[in-house]
């Protein structure tokens, strides 16, 4: 009978169960030191989130406070803007009060002005060319005629034809016209034309009127019934006789009658004129430009008055750069 015989243990069987052994205690151990360290890690990390919310708490704090002196200031900011609009509102309305009484006053003086029936009249002694026209002994009563100096050889008259100088002045502008004529014993030249530029004579069209008697009185015959189409504006008629009729060897003078001015720009016709009417050698302007202004508006229609100040501010720049005279007859003279 055959012995069973034993099985010899293997060493690596031994050694196996050995690492399996120590790797169980190994997991056992640091499971005994992960629980001994986290209470004191997660106090840690407790402790520094409490910090952080304290520094954010506190950041908030400091924000809201600047927020609010923001607001006190915006708030007190938007009471000065609006004191400083009611103080704004106060300066309009009495610069506007002021403007208002300075218009009415400059509106008083002009009235007053055109009542009196006078401006400040320059004494001018006579030329030479005034002697060889009216003779060396000549002796007038006048010394000016409503202050406006003769010393021309050459006459224009630019008369406004309006419905408001034919009803309310036409009597006064005929004798008016009679009158200048008449401080003009000898003329080279006479020329007639409305406010429009429209002529008087069409066969004397961009051509002067020889002087005459006979010329005269032909004149005055047709002023009595002249009537063209009139805009209440001199300017056309200015323009056109300055145009056509400048001469750098003739002296001319041009009379404007008229009323208010309806046109536009003041300014504008100044700067037109004074293109036109050049300046001689000497720096003296060929053509003068004289203007009686009649006081129609304030009588036919008084609410329209604000024109015959436009005309009136327009014939004083005109006359004074153009080295004329500007009349304003008197209420009485249209009579």
């Amino acid at each position: 009978m055959k012995t069973r015989t034993r099985r010899e243990v293997e060493e690596f069987s031994l050694s196996f169960l050995d690492v399996i052994c120590c790797g169980f205690g190994a997991i056992v151990l640091l499971l005994i030191i992960t629980k001994t360290v986290e209470p004191l890690a997660l106090e840690l990390v407790s402790l520094d989130l409490d910090g952080q919310v304290a520094a954010k708490r506190e950041s908030a704090h400091q924000i809201r406070g600047e927020i609010q002196v923001l607001e006190r200031q915006m708030s007190d900011e938007e009471r000065q803007l609006e004191e400083d609009l009611r103080e704004l509102a106060r300066t309009r309305r009495e610069l506007s009060a002021i403007t208002g009484e300075f218009a009415t006053t400059s509106e008083e003086a002009d009235i007053q002005a055109v009542e009196r029936s006078r401006l400040a009249a320059a004494r001018q002694t006579l030329t030479d060319e005034m002697t060889r026209l009216l003779g060396a002994g000549f002796e007038r009563r006048d010394n000016v005629v409503g202050g406006i100096t003769v010393d021309s050889e050459y006459i224009i008259f630019v008369i406004d034809t309006s419905g408001s100088m034919q009803r309310f002045a036409w009597g006064s502008v005929v004798r008016k016209l009679g009158e200048t004529l008449a401080i003009y014993p000898e003329v080279k030249g006479i020329q007639v034309l409305n406010d429009m530029g429209d002529y008087m004579f069409g066969n004397f069209r961009d051509r002067w009127i020889p002087d005459s008697p006979t010329r005269r009185e032909a004149i005055m015959r047709r002023l009595e019934t002249w009537a063209p189409f009139s805009n209440s504006s001199p300017v056309e008629g200015i323009e056109r006789a300055v145009a056509t009729f400048w001469s750098p060897d003739k002296k001319i003078s041009i009379y404007v009658f008229g009323d208010d001015f309806s046109g536009g720009s003041v300014e504008e016709v100044v700067d037109t004129v004074d293109r036109i009417n050049r300046a001689d050698e000497s720096g003296e302007r060929r053509v003068r430009i004289h203007a009686v202004g009649f006081p129609v508006i304030f009588q036919a229609a008084p609410r329209q008055q604000q024109s015959a100040y436009r005309f009136a501010a327009l014939m004083r720049e005109l006359t004074y750069r153009n080295n004329g005279t500007f009349v304003g007859l008197g209420v009485d003279s249209l009579n």
